[in-house]
């Protein structure tokens, strides 16, 4: 893998951008439990990430990309019934479904890559 540190990685830009939108978005949400769960779910996507490139071996690498794709996951749900029960706008919750849907993808394409290399 030609990187130099975790911080170049696409993937976890977006990643990043994607928690912080986040946490805008619900900066006025009432509901302190569903919103502490989105946001440590968005969080998370990102820091598993870092975490795994962090760490010195290809295994443990794909270990934290599976663990922040079950973050991606979780925080897709969320994000479904946040829009379902009027927390957040039916338009932002597809948008930021798109794009935990692509951050998956990509996390899929990263491991694939990484098996091979």
């Amino acid at each position: 893998m030609a990187y130099r540190s975790f911080e170049e990685l696409e993937i976890w830009k977006r990643a990043c951008a994607l928690a912080v939108r986040i946490y805008n978005m619900l900066k006025g949400c009432r509901d302190y439990a569903f919103k502490d769960q989105m946001t440590r779910a968005a969080l998370s996507i990102a820091s598993n990430i870092s975490e795994g490139a962090e760490r010195d071996s290809k295994a443990e690498f794909i270990r934290f990309l599976n663990i922040a794709k079950g973050s991606a996951a979780e925080l897709r749900t969320q994000l479904y019934i946040a829009g379902q029960a009027g927390i957040i706008r039916a338009d932002e919750s597809e948008e930021f479904i798109r794009e935990g849907k692509e951050l998956s993808s990509m996390m899929h394409g990263l491991i694939k890559a990484i098996r091979k290399s």
